[in-house]
């Protein structure tokens, strides 16, 4: 298998409003993927025109939740093999050889692969030493599924599933500036806290009053925000502020349920 032959696999992406980036994703998955499918839930902008032109298959779907969406996607696509990727997603040239080689004497030895996201600042160079997430992007779905699920997009892996890994990251253009990455956060916290299990009045109470500065040291210290300069500093605040108002909306839900029904 040479390095121009499409690879079985699809590629699949979520799509709204997502024309600043759709063209970048696309052309960077069809360097390996035989198929690459946006399900798109209504863009105005030319999300849909862009992902056309370049060879992508365009099917519209409103929205049906975070998983859910993953879900029809994963059925609509060709093969078995599935890379889910987001809309500012880009797999890059090395990650594209890395999975060339596991197909190169048939199926991978692995039904799903760890996948890690290195963010690329809107300033400075791609973080790609620190500040990695873990995702799992790369699997075959006759094994392993999205969850059905309204706000949980992730997988849940069997214990006894051996998983593979990559070792070069897909670039995440997460955001244009910190105005949208606090809308993210703020949207992101209100979903989440809606649907997830409710945890109670006292246990978020605790959460609202101390876990801020736990939260931000998990991403300044654990995660290596710090290497990342001022700019680091400010992203980690944010994205722990963004963590504490998911407390806060939680909070507000339990104390509307415990409130006494009227008549």
């Amino acid at each position: 298998m040479n390095n121009n032959t499409p690879l079985p696999i699809s590629v699949y992406v979520r799509t709204l409003n997502e024309a600043r980036l759709i063209g970048d994703v696309v052309r960077a998955a069809k360097q390996l993927a035989d198929e690459v499918v946006v399900i798109d839930s209504g863009s105005t902008d030319e999300t849909v025109s862009i992902a056309k032109d370049l060879g992508a298959r365009v099917i519209e779907q409103d929205w049906l939740g975070n998983g859910y969406q993953k879900r029809f996607a994963e059925e609509a696509c060709q093969h078995d093999w599935l890379l889910d990727l987001d809309a500012d997603e880009i797999v890059t040239p090395e990650l594209a050889g890395e999975i060339r080689k596991l197909f190169a004497n048939g199926e991978p030895p692995h039904k799903v692969f760890k996948t890690m996201l290195a963010l690329v600042p809107p300033v400075g160079p791609a973080w790609e030493d620190f500040g990695l997430q873990t995702r799992h992007k790369l699997y075959d779905r006759r094994a392993i599924r999205m969850p059905a699920h309204e706000a949980w997009d992730q997988f849940e892996i069997p214990s006894d599933m051996p998983v593979g890994r990559l070792d070069n990251p897909i670039h995440h253009h997460a955001f244009t500036g910190a105005e949208q990455f606090l809308s993210k956060l703020n949207r992101n916290s209100s979903v989440r806290a809606s649907v997830l299990p409710l945890k109670s009045l006292p246990y978020l109470g605790l959460r609202i009053v101390f876990g801020l500065p736990f939260y931000f040291a998990k991403k300044y210290i654990l995660q290596q925000y710090f290497r990342g300069g001022v700019y680091g500093f400010a992203l980690a605040l944010m994205s722990a502020q963004g963590r504490w108002l998911r407390d806060v909306k939680m909070w507000e839900r339990a104390r509307r349920d415990a409130r006494p029904k009227s008549d």
